[in-house]
C-alpha cells in the first residue's frame, strides 16, 4: 500500500495584529501612522457598523471562531500559515510604510490555540517595527514554543526550515521566503550577521535553482518540502508567467507543494506534475472587514486548505477547501450560497489551469482535476 498521505492545513494571511489586537484580553498601543486611520479601535468600529457589536477583551479564540472547530475536525499532520504580523511592544514605526501591523506579546496565547507547526515570516510587515521589532517577534514565538521560517538573526537562520516530525516517520519540511512584488523592502532582506527575512529578489529560474539547492541540503527520501512564498498584489486574479515559471522550476527541482499568499482573496490553484500550486490563498485572519472599495473580490470570504500529499512523490492526493466568513472580527462556516461562489469564482480565474471544484453536501469545495489519483 506504500507510505500513507500527509494532511497539511494551509491558511494565507494570519494578521492578529492592528484592530485585532485591540480586541483581545491584552491589546498593545492603538496608534497608527496611516493616512486616514490613526487609532487601530477604528478598525474595530468598522467591523462593528457592518456586522454589528464586537467584544472587548474578548476570549483568545475570537478571531478564528469557527476556524479552530475546522482544524480539529481535520486533524491535520501539519498546519502552516503565513504570520503577517511582528509581535512587539518596541520598536519604531518602519519609515516609509503607510500600514504597519503589530500584536501585544500578551496576545500570542491566539496564536498558540491554532496550534501551528510553521510560522512562516518572511512577509511584508514582519518588519514593520524596525530589526528589534524582529528580534522580540522572534523571541516571543521561541518563548511560546511556536516554529518559525523566513526570518532570522542572519541569512542562515531566516533560510533555515521548520522541520515537522511525522509520528510514522518522515518530515514536513516548511521554508518561507518572500519577493518584492508583495512589498517586501529589498533593505529587509537578511544577509551574513544582519537580521532579516529570506527574500528572493525575482522570480526567475535562478531565484528558483537557490531555493531548489537549500531543499537539497536538506531533505531527505520521505519528506515532504513545502515552500511558503510571500509573493504579488493583494487583489486580481491574474497570475504573472513569471510566478507560474518560479513554481514549476520549485517543484521540478525538489519541493512538493508551493504555498503562496499576499492577495486578500483567494487565487487560482494548479497540480503540476501532480504537485500543488497555491497561487495566493487569500486572508485568513485581519480586521478588514467593513473596508469599502474592492466588494467585488468578496475579501469576507476566506478558505482553509486541507492538502493530502504523498511522502516520498509529493504527489497529491486530494485538496479540500473549507469556506469561512468573517464577521463581527471573527470566522463562522460560510453559507452553500457563499461556498458556491467561492467555487466559481475560482473555476473562473484558474481556467487556464485546469482543475475545477465540486461543491459538496458538506459544504466544503474539493478540487477536480485531470490525473486525479484514484
Amino acid at each position: 500500500m506504500g507510505i500513507e498521505p500527509v494532511t497539511l492545513a494551509l491558511c494565507g494571511d494570519v494578521m492578529l495584529g492592528r484592530g485585532v489586537d485591540q480586541v483581545l484580553p491584552h491589546p498593545g498601543d492603538p496608534s497608527l501612522q496611516e493616512g486616514y486611520v490613526r487609532d487601530a479601535r477604528d478598525y474595530v468600529a468598522l467591523a462593528e457598523t457592518a456586522n454589528g457589536p464586537v467584544p472587548r477583551h474578548a476570549d483568545f479564540g475570537w478571531p478564528w471562531g469557527d476556524a479552530l472547530a475546522v482544524l480539529d475536525e481535520a486533524a491535520p499532520d501539519a498546519r502552516v500559515l503565513n504570520l503577517e504580523t511582528g509581535v512587539t511592544r518596541g520598536g519604531r514605526f518602519e519609515p516609509g510604510k503607510t500600514v504597519h501591523y503589530r500584536m501585544a506579546p500578551g496576545n500570542l496565547p491566539c496564536l498558540a490555540l491554532a496550534r501551528p507547526d510553521a510560522c512562516a515570516l518572511a512577509n511584508n510587515h514582519v518588519l514593520d517595527f524596525g530589526r528589534e521589532g524582529l528580534a522580540d517577534t522572534l523571541d516571543a514565538l521561541a518563548a511560546a514554543g511556536l516554529p518559525a521560517a523566513g526570518a532570522g538573526l542572519d541569512l542562515e537562520e531566516a533560510w533555515r526550515p521548520v522541520a515537522v516530525e511525522l509520528p510514522r516517520g518522515g518530515r514536513v519540511l516548511v521554508f518561507s521566503c518572500g519577493m518584492a512584488s508583495s512589498g517586501i523592502d529589498p533593505g529587509w532582506a537578511a544577509a551574513a550577521g544582519r537580521s532579516g527575512v529570506a527574500f528572493v529578489a525575482e522570480p526567475t529560474y535562478a531565484g528558483a535553482a537557490a531555493v531548489v539547492e537549500r531543499i537539497r541540503r536538506v531533505r531527505r527520501p520521505d519528506d515532504i518540502v513545502v515552500v511558503s512564498i510571500h509573493w504579488g498584489s493583494n487583489w486580481g486574479y491574474e497570475v504573472p508567467r513569471h510566478q507560474v515559471r518560479f513554481a514549476h522550476a520549485l517543484l521540478e527541482g525538489g519541493a512538493d507543494l508551493v504555498h503562496g499568499h499576499s492577495s486578500h482573496h483567494p487565487r487560482p490553484v494548479e497540480v503540476h506534475r501532480g504537485k500543488l500550486v497555491l497561487y495566493g490563498c487569500g486572508d485568513l485572519v485581519n480586521d478588514y472587514e467593513g473596508i469599502s472599495g474592492f466588494e467585488g473580490f468578496r475579501d469576507d470570504l476566506r478558505l482553509l486548505y486541507l492538502a493530502s500529499v504523498r511522502p516520498g512523490t509529493g504527489t497529491l492526493e486530494r485538496l479540500r477547501m473549507v469556506p469561512l466568513r468573517a464577521r463581527r472580527m471573527s470566522l463562522c462556516r460560510a453559507s452553500a450560497a457563499e461556498a458556491a461562489w467561492l467555487g466559481a469564482s475560482l473555476d473562473r480565474a484558474g481556467r487556464a489551469f485546469g482543475p475545477r471544484t465540486r461543491l459538496g453536501s458538506d459544504g466544503t469545495l474539493t478540487l477536480d482535476w485531470a490525473g486525479r489519483p484514484g
